[in-house]
């Protein structure tokens, strides 16, 4: 069940949270069956903040409510070349695979329900996505999750193996 609501969360204006997926799980007790739901979350700002969470409550409102409020806790700030992510990227969570590409300004995001819902809300606008192996919502979410946070700013980069250069001897070769 993928909703797309978009709508601002209740407590920042700034961000936006979207549900990716709401599951119906049943308990067996002594008494019967024990029904509660889990839900899967995405938070962003659209401008390079975004956090996943899964929350699980015995109502549909409350599992969301949960999970945002996770998702926010575990904010990851997406380092952005222009519209689009800085390098090419590849990342695993359980059977599910993803793989981002950075892409040329007007291509639009390029991605499944999951993986769009994460990149989206992130602030990507230019990105050619593929999930490999399982397409499971929760794993393909917390996969490209992943993926993100393996992103590095090319500045920064940069500088830092410039001044690892500098401050490691140079090994000449002559004998």
């Amino acid at each position: 069940m993928m909703w797309s609501s978009g709508r601002p969360s209740s407590e920042d204006t700034d961000l936006n949270e979207r549900v990716v997926k709401v599951s119906r799980v049943a308990k067996v007790v002594k008494g019967g069956r024990h029904l509660s739901f889990s839900a899967v979350v995405v938070v962003g700002d659209r401008d390079g903040q975004v956090g996943i969470g899964i929350g699980k409550a015995d109502a549909v409102p409350d599992a969301v409510r949960k999970g945002a409020a996770k998702a926010k806790k575990n904010m990851l700030t997406v380092p952005l070349k222009g519209s689009t992510i800085p390098h090419e990227v590849t990342a695993k969570y359980g059977g599910s695979e993803v793989m981002l590409k950075p892409a040329s300004p007007g291509t639009g995001v390029i991605a499944g329900g999951s993986v769009r819902a994460v990149v989206e809300l992130a602030g990507v606008k230019d990105i050619l996505t593929k999930v490999r192996r399982s397409t499971n919502p929760v794993n393909s979410v917390k996969a490209a999750y992943q993926a993100l946070s393996q992103l590095k700013d090319p500045m920064k980069e940069t500088s830092l193996r410039k001044q690892l250069a500098e401050s490691t001897p140079n090994r000449s070769t002559s004998h």
